[in-house]
């Protein structure tokens, strides 16, 4: 086995639960991560020849788990899959539908090796319905959700929020969520269960209280005209005299009270907060008194006060602001600056993050777990159902 072994009891509030992740890309192992950083031993199922986790850009989503590497299309690696399944709590995968079955890995097939099985399944647009088999991307699924359309500057067309509201937010977060419910309720029934968590529905859910408003009549179908989508000039990015930005979020009327004070806002043009009509000309008038000071400057006279307000800061600065240095927001994990386990837990708190592994590193010491003995393992990996780095 090539590295330190990594842990497999972790600790964290899901310390003691097995999760076998069949892995993909993007939203499945965002999934993974969020189980494995909260002390889930999570076993990541590669392909024998997977790509490097370095050369996939995976690095963060794929840490805290161990890999094995199985030829899912070879008889004697689907066996060995189905042993896994025996002594594990949970399964997750991302393929289209029909793929798991189809390889002899479905639903059925794991849940009759144990049927106290918690079995995830992701897709975009769920395991049913006529886009069921049709490909697509988080900015499809936001599109058909009814998020992508509402986000965007008024008189400019939907702007995607890069891939986080269909993919990690609607999808991977979703499914995570979803496991460990139907893990709490196989605890109390002793039943495993399918989970059908689809990005589209996902990302309808991250969208509910604008459903809410809309139904009120109280959201513009249009983009850049309601208080949170910037079309209010209290709750807006700002540029400053440095090419820096700004965020101001003062949204309830003492928090404006105080921005006024702060930025030295005369009362005939911003006396009134609520006025849409009004908007478009304080915005306006706003971002010129913002573009008078640098970042900093700002920073200096509004950062700590209750107006609402944070420099915006690139991925780079942000790990370094005091605030977040303060708390450990972040970590350094292989030469990789990145999230420190979230949320926090008074009592059983998760691990340090440790490093991805290479596919196919643990796969010896998984299928030892497994209850495989040399002579098996060997014939699994001189056969290429298996394979180990």
């Amino acid at each position: 086995m090539t590295g330190t072994p990594i842990s497999t009891s972790r600790s964290g509030p899901l310390s003691g639960l097995r999760i076998i992740e069949l892995s993909g890309i993007g939203p499945g192992p965002f999934c993974g991560m969020m189980l494995a950083d909260m002390g889930a031993e999570v076993i990541r199922v590669d392909r024998p020849g997977g790509n490097p986790v370095a050369e996939t850009g995976h690095e963060v989503l794929f840490r805290n788990r161990r890999s094995i590497s199985l030829n899912l299309k070879h008889p004697d690696g689907v066996a060995a899959l189905l042993k896994l399944c025996e002594s594990a709590d949970g399964l997750f995968e991302g393929y289209r539908p029909g793929v798991t079955e189809r390889l002899g890995i479905g639903p059925q097939d794991c849940m009759a090796r144990n049927p106290k099985l918690v079995y995830g399944r992701m897709t975009g647009w769920g395991q049913d319905g006529p886009l069921a088999q049709a490909a697509g991307h988080d900015i499809n699924y936001i599109a058909l959700s009814g998020a992508l359309h509402a986000m965007g500057r008024r008189g400019d067309k939907p702007l995607p929020p890069l891939n986080l509201v269909g993919d990690f937010g609607g999808g991977g977060m979703m499914l995570a969520f979803g496991m460990v419910c139907a893990l709490l309720e196989a605890q109390r029934s002793g039943q495993g269960q399918v989970i059908d968590s689809a990005m589209t529905e996902g990302a309808a859910a991250l969208m509910a209280m604008f459903y809410g408003l809309n139904g009120k009549g109280q959201f513009s179908n249009g983009r850049g005209g309601h208080m949170l989508d910037t079309g209010a000039h209290f709750y807006e990015v700002y540029e400053t005299a440095d090419g820096g930005y700004i965020s101001v979020g003062s949204i309830e009327p003492q928090f404006y009270a105080l921005l006024c004070d702060k930025a030295g806002l005369d009362a005939d043009t911003f006396g009134v907060q609520m006025d849409p009509a009004r908007w478009p000309q304080q915005q306006e008038q706003l971002a010129a008194i913002f573009r008078q000071r640098s970042r900093d400057e700002w920073c200096a006279l509004m950062e700590g006060t209750d107006i609402c307000f944070a420099p915006v800061l690139d991925l780079n600065e942000a790990p370094q602001h005091p605030h977040n240095r303060a708390r450990g927001s972040f970590v350094e994990v292989a030469g990789i600056t990145q999230h420190a386990p979230t949320p926090r837990f008074s009592r059983s708190a998760a691990a340090t993050p440790e490093a991805a592994r290479p596919p196919g590193t643990d796969t010896r010491a998984v299928l030892q777990d497994a209850g495989f003995d040399e002579a098996s393992i060997a014939r699994l990996l001189e056969s290429g159902a298996a394979a180990q780095l």
